[in-house]
């Protein structure tokens, strides 16, 4: 057996998986292993269907990705919040190339059914074309927007969105038996998102029972769509800055933005190796209006000096009318084992830079004193029946359908 059989690469894929500090139960495992990934990417050299990445099915004109397959450490996180069992029923929105919904077909066994719904005729045909030569013949792909769910199905099970949504409409809860469960990609506000798995209480009210960090291609051409746009901060865009739909801010009064006043604030807030930043994101994406959004920087811009971003290709960034405020970092110093420590420092730009700065700076160190050792959970709320309370971990972000909870315990 080579090192390219399709065999050799499925295990190394779940061993990558696992190393990366994702749990994958047994069920998961097997189907991971048995359901072949590069037939759904039949464009895709065999060894990239299997890489530790997303694999491009199709994109806009502009080169915005439309579809594609997920990264296997997210394909792997969602199937283990899903918590799928032999015989069930599930509702996919979002269609793919159909490698998801034959995973989950193979978890619900031929006493189950999986129905994946998408609102883009070709990647419906395309992922109808991969089930079939496969010979997955528990799915159905249905052409329709995914948002409305597929009343003519329900109830069902478990739902699975596997693309991003800013709010939960409300026909997903309603088909969902009493005791199913959801699991969606909820933009939080910005560029944060997470996968959270949501089940009903004994009060009847929704909340997590799990939620991770993620990202996913965003819900479009429907009533629950999340639309996007990329902004470029300099002349050559070198810089870009990436807007949500809740942004109504003018492209140009950012344009040029870093060549404007700087301003600069270092926090005292540490990071060691292997902390994640990932709660230091959500608490800024609740507590800020704007939230936290991604800027992307090509190398070009960092030699020149004129960003200084917390990675080599990005950072979270607060966007203002004409100011911008992003995440850095600096090294104070190491670990007993020789790990870097970092601080998080703000860098401010713009014709009035230092409320701005000052302001992210004083949330990234309220969040630390605060709120870092603290749990986070989600509900699904309704209209107006909840307030926001910083002080004490408590945001209410209201959304075009079902407002979210969020709360720090």
């Amino acid at each position: 057996m080579n090192v390219t059989s399709p065999e050799l690469l499925r295990d190394a894929m779940v061993k990558q998986i696992e190393a990366a500090g994702y749990a994958v139960d047994e069920q998961v495992q097997r189907a991971l292993r048995s359901v072949e990934r590069h037939h759904f990417v039949p464009d895709a050299a065999i060894e990239d269907a299997y890489a530790p990445d997303i694999v491009v099915t199709k994109r806009a004109a502009d080169g915005e990705v439309l579809s594609c397959l997920s990264h296997p450490s997210i394909v792997a996180l969602q199937l283990g919040q899903l918590a799928v069992r032999p015989g069930q029923r599930v509702l996919e929105i979002g269609a793919g190339a159909g490698y998801n919904a034959a995973l989950l077909a193979r978890l619900v066994g031929p006493g189950g059914q999986v129905t994946a719904i998408d609102v883009d005729p070709d990647v419906v045909d395309n992922a109808r074309r991969r089930l079939a030569a496969v010979g997955v013949g528990n799915v159905e792909v249905v052409l329709a927007d995914g948002a409305l769910g597929h009343p003519a199905g329900a109830p069902f099970d478990r739902i699975l969105a596997t693309v991003g949504a800013y709010g939960i409409p409300d026909a997903w809860l309603g088909q969902l038996t009493p005791d199913g469960r959801l699991v969606v990609p909820v933009r939080i506000r910005g560029s944060v998102s997470r996968s959270i798995a949501f089940e009903r209480g004994d009060n009847g009210r929704w909340r997590s029972v799990d939620h991770q960090m993620c990202g996913f291609v965003p819900l479009r051409d429907g009533i629950a769509d999340d639309p996007r746009r990329r902004v470029a901060l300099t002349s050559d865009a070198a810089v870009k800055l990436l807007l949500n739909q809740e942004h109504a801010l003018d492209p140009a009064g950012l344009a040029g933005v870093l060549d404007r006043s700087r301003f600069e604030v270092w926090t005292g807030v540490t990071f060691g190796p292997m902390q994640s930043l990932e709660w230091l994101y959500l608490w800024l994406a609740c507590v800020l209006d704007t939230g936290v959004c991604s800027m992307s920087v090509e190398p070009a811009a960092i030699d020149a000096g004129a960003v200084q971003p917390m990675f080599r290709a990005s950072t979270m960034a607060v966007p203002g009318d004409r100011e911008l405020a992003y995440l850095t970092w600096r090294a104070v110093g190491h670990t007993a084992s020789g790990g870097r420590i970092m601080e998080v420092g703000v860098i401010g730009h713009g014709d009035n830079p230092a409320d701005l700065t000052t302001r992210v700076a004083e949330e990234v160190r309220a969040w630390s004193e605060r709120h870092r050792n603290r749990q986070v959970r989600f509900g699904i709320a309704a209209p107006a029946s909840g307030s926001t309370d910083p002080d004490h971990g408590r945001f209410f972000l209201d959304r075009p359908h079902n407002p979210i909870a969020v709360g720090w315990l």
